[in-house]
């Protein structure tokens, strides 16, 4: 078992992801994805580190989309970690609506919810 402090369910997500850090822009698929964040499948050609800023472009069913300011947490192999450090409402909203439906538990959803306020107001 990992040593890593998660807060969050981690919901198996298999999507098309855009990914823009500094001058680079890059298409890439979510692996994963909780209220903090994403795994992202590194796109070609990526050049990011740990601890860029990077805005990421989620792409759900029809033009829907969520949008995350995030910053590059980890990159192993052929993944990196994305941890989210800025959502606007419409993005959060459609995030979070994913994460009930995946969870299946709106108990766990709620207490996810939040660590995610503690976790940002300290």
């Amino acid at each position: 078992m990992s040593s890593e402090k998660r807060h969050n369910q981690r919901i198996l997500f298999d999507s098309p992801a855009n990914v823009r850090a500094g001058v680079g822009d890059w298409s890439g698929n979510v692996i994963d994805i909780s209220l903090q964040g994403a795994l992202v499948k590194t796109p070609l050609g990526w050049t990011g580190t740990v601890g860029d800023e990077c805005t990421v472009e989620i792409k759900l069913d029809g033009d829907v989309v969520i949008t995350m300011e995030a910053k590059i947490s980890h990159i192993e192999m052929d993944y990196v970690g994305l941890h989210c450090e800025h959502i606007d409402i419409d993005s959060a909203t459609h995030l979070r609506r994913l994460v009930e439906l995946n969870l299946g538990d709106e108990e766990l959803l709620n207490r996810e919810l939040a660590a995610l306020q503690r976790d940002h107001s300290n």
